[in-house]
């Protein structure tokens, strides 16, 4: 006992530097743990994983499978008798015209009509023994009405340059900045997975946090040897790999199935993702602090998200939006987030195009990250 006792003086000095490896291997262990047991808890929770993960792809599919064909409007015409605009068109210019018309031969003016009002038609075209060319189409659908008197408008002017042997004074060249082959998925992509990285980072962190709080895992937690920052390290890690496995699938399935072609400087959207994870997350955070039930909480969510999904232009562009929607849009960190990954994807855009909303988006993040963590409250009052 005597000479145990004689030599703890030594031992406390040698027990202090393991004691403090112990420790840290002790945090690192605990970090661990707690991010496999909240990747297990979403794996085994079929809902959550529902709507995180597959819910977004979902509407990927439907929208890239609705526009994978789409281009010019193909619209179905009726032609009453014979139409010398017409008739007299072949080789490449014939081809041409069949390309983004249909034209089905009829007799019956008066039956013709009653099928462009039902639908069975989007326009009848006839023409008079002078010569004059009539049009009847239904606006039910502007697009494709458009489109047939845009192509009959052209089809005239280029009769009646033929027939006055004259060049025009002024040729319209119209052409679109992009490349021709791009397509509506090109698009569709950023602004699809902006939406699922922000409803995934936002309810995952806010029902996590009322979750825990309700089912006494906090309490648990704060009377163990685990610190705050344990916790929410492990939940950020969570939601980053959540988030980079939502942008792989997309930009696979995206790839894959439905031709997005992606530019250059692409994997610059890894960060961007990263970067937006962070700042959706401390909306969760937020949401979580206030809410006292995973009922409030998931209202308190749906508020957010829905709102600036649709008006940072996640499923339709704001271009033609009235100013006051623009400015409201533009104070939302997931239309930056929007803009800079169409930018990156499919825009050819570089690292300035990212770097200044990945700082801004780290600075809201930060910023209500604070705010949360004044209102937060280990159980419920």
């Amino acid at each position: 006992m005597t000479s145990t006792t004689s030599t703890e003086p030594k031992v406390p000095a040698q027990r202090g530097g393991s004691a403090g490896a112990a420790g840290e291997r002790e945090r690192v262990s605990a970090f661990w743990s707690l991010s496999r047991a909240m990747l297990l808890g979403m794996k085994r929770d079929r809902t959550a994983t529902f709507f995180i993960l597959l819910f977004p792809l979902v509407f990927l599919v439907f929208f890239g499978a609705v526009t994978k064909g789409s281009g010019s409007p193909h619209a179905k015409v009726a032609q009453v008798g014979a139409v010398k605009l017409f008739d007299s068109m072949q080789g490449d210019e014939r081809t041409g015209l069949n390309e983004v018309l249909t034209i089905t031969r009829t007799d019956d003016e008066s039956a013709t009509l009653e099928k462009v009002r039902k639908g069975d038609f989007d326009a009848m075209i006839k023409q008079g023994p002078d010569g004059k060319v009539e049009l009847r189409f239904t606006a039910a659908d502007t697009v494709r009405a458009g489109a047939v008197q845009g192509i009959l408008n052209s089809v005239v002017q280029s009769a009646n340059q033929e027939a006055s042997g004259q060049k025009p004074a002024y040729v319209l060249d119209a052409q679109q900045v992009e490349d021709k082959s791009l397509k509506p998925i090109q698009f569709l992509t950023p602004g699809l997975l902006g939406w699922a990285i922000a409803t995934g980072a936002v309810f995952g962190a806010a029902l996590t946090l009322v979750n825990w709080r309700k089912t006494k895992v906090l309490r648990r937690l704060r009377l163990a040897p685990i610190s705050a920052g344990t916790v929410v390290s492990s939940r950020i890690v969570v939601s980053l790999l959540t988030a980079l496995l939502q942008t792989t699938v997309f930009l696979v399935v995206a790839t894959s199935f439905f031709g997005l072609k992606l530019t250059g400087d692409w994997w610059l959207v890894i960060p961007l993702v990263i970067c937006a994870t962070l700042a959706f997350m401390s909306i969760g955070l937020l949401a979580g602090s206030v809410a006292k039930t995973e009922e409030a909480a998931n209202g308190i969510s749906q508020i957010i998200v829905l709102p600036m999904s649709f008006l940072s232009g996640s499923f339709f562009p704001l271009d033609g939006a009235p100013g006051w929607l623009k400015a409201v849009s533009e104070v939302m960190p997931l239309h930056y987030l929007v803009t800079s990954a169409q930018s990156v994807l499919t825009r050819g855009g570089g690292v300035m195009d990212a770097v200044p909303t990945m700082g801004g988006l780290l600075l809201f993040a930060a910023v209500l990250t604070g705010i949360s963590w004044r209102l937060f409250k280990w159980e419920d009052a």
